[in-house]
């Protein structure tokens, strides 16, 4: 098995695949895993941490053949090889791809996955370990045009893999603590399992803490039998959200303690970005539900015998419908649902126990 692995500056996606190793080592498997820019620097140990996409455009381009060159040549002696790169930089000299369609079409992956992480984790890492400067803006804009660029690298090479069943191209939010290393390790081992997007709401219940532990209750239910895409991974409207409240009480700056540090954020520039936000999560999550087998959505009851559907949730329960993808609901509030909901829904259920009974009689989880 072939594998590329992109994603922006600041994910550290090094630790996260030593975590896909360890699961891919104790399944009895073997992986060698190709880093690029570490190769990179061990192949110019005069360039300085940090300092590389500061190299002529004709330096880094030589480089970056040399390594992958190498890479190819023990790949052909490897049984799964996994690459870590990107595929844009946006630095000093612009926009311009870090890869060459050449090289791709040979080294032939069968699967292009670009890891994702919210913008408040990126800051955080990147005030931590790097020397970039940058706005918020420039963090959405950076992980638009990786995902964009991974999905064109998939397509180009596509188009001359001749004899062979197209390679498929995934996003996957890495999680905290990298925490969805277990589902990318089941996307490229265990293909037989079938994949899911998670649906909940989140925006409406953030006060709610017994309604919170249903939820989580419910995603980690499913994340022990199912490929999980998972909306929860990857959260950045509380950013918004708490932005607009600071806002409204004439403050200008909100801190939130991420990965263990404290980050000052400037309110204003993120109501500036605030569209953007929204944008990327209504484009982000319809395609985590096309890249899915099933959407499987928890409605739980609100204080009042409400039912928790937020506009969110019954908008991806539609598009999930029209994409022909299985929608099933588990729903928790005495009110009947209405037909806006039942009319798009594969099956409803009333409990997360009865869904599994369900799912496994059907075969889509064994045990």
């Amino acid at each position: 098995m072939r594998v590329i692995v992109t994603g922006t500056v600041g994910l550290d996606k090094v630790p996260y695949l030593e975590k896909v190793r360890e699961l891919v080592q104790a399944d009895g498997r073997g992986v060698e895993i190709c880093h690029i820019g570490r190769r990179m620097y061990e192949e110019a140990p005069d360039v300085k941490p940090g300092r590389i996409l500061d190299l002529p455009l004709s330096r880094l381009h030589l480089l970056r053949r040399t390594v992958i060159k190498d890479i190819l040549n023990a790949a052909e002696q490897a049984e799964n090889v996994l690459v870590n790169t990107h595929a844009t930089f946006r630095w000093r000299h612009g926009l311009f791809p870090a890869f060459d369609f050449d090289q791709l079409s040979k080294f032939d992956a069968d699967y292009y996955i670009c890891l994702l992480d919210s913008v408040d984790t990126l800051q955080a890492r990147l005030e931590k370990d790097h020397e970039i400067d940058h706005s918020l803006k420039d963090l959405l804009v950076w992980r638009e045009e990786e995902t964009l660029g991974t999905e064109i690298m998939m397509m180009g090479c596509n188009l001359v893999r001749q004899g062979k069943e197209s390679a498929r191209f995934y996003a996957l939010a890495i999680g905290r603590d990298n925490s969805t290393a277990r589902m990318l390790y089941r996307l490229l081992f265990r293909p037989e399992m079938c994949k899911a997007y998670l649906s909940f709401p989140m925006t409406h219940v953030t006060k709610l803490p017994d309604t919170l532990a249903e939820i989580d209750k419910f995603r980690r239910a499913m994340e022990e039998h199912f490929i999980i895409f998972d909306p929860g991974d990857l959260e950045e409207q509380d950013l918004y959200v708490e932005a607009l409240e600071a806002s409204q009480a004439g403050h200008k700056v909100i801190e939130r303690e991420v990965l263990g540090q404290v980050l000052r954020f400037d309110v204003a520039e993120i109501m500036q970005v605030a569209g953007d936000i929204h944008a990327q999560i209504y484009a982000r999550d319809f395609m985590l539900i096309d890249q899915s087998d099933m959407i499987i959505s928890y409605i739980p009851e609100m204080p009042g015998g409400q039912p928790g559907l937020s506009s969110g949730v019954e908008r991806e329960l539609q598009h999930a419908h029209e994409a022909t993808r299985e929608v099933y609901i588990i729903w928790q509030p005495r009110m009947q649902p209405s037909p806006f909901v039942t009319e798009t829904a594969t099956k409803i259920f009333t409990t997360v126990d009865e869904s599994l009974d369900y799912f496994r009689q059907r075969g889509y989880i064994k045990g």
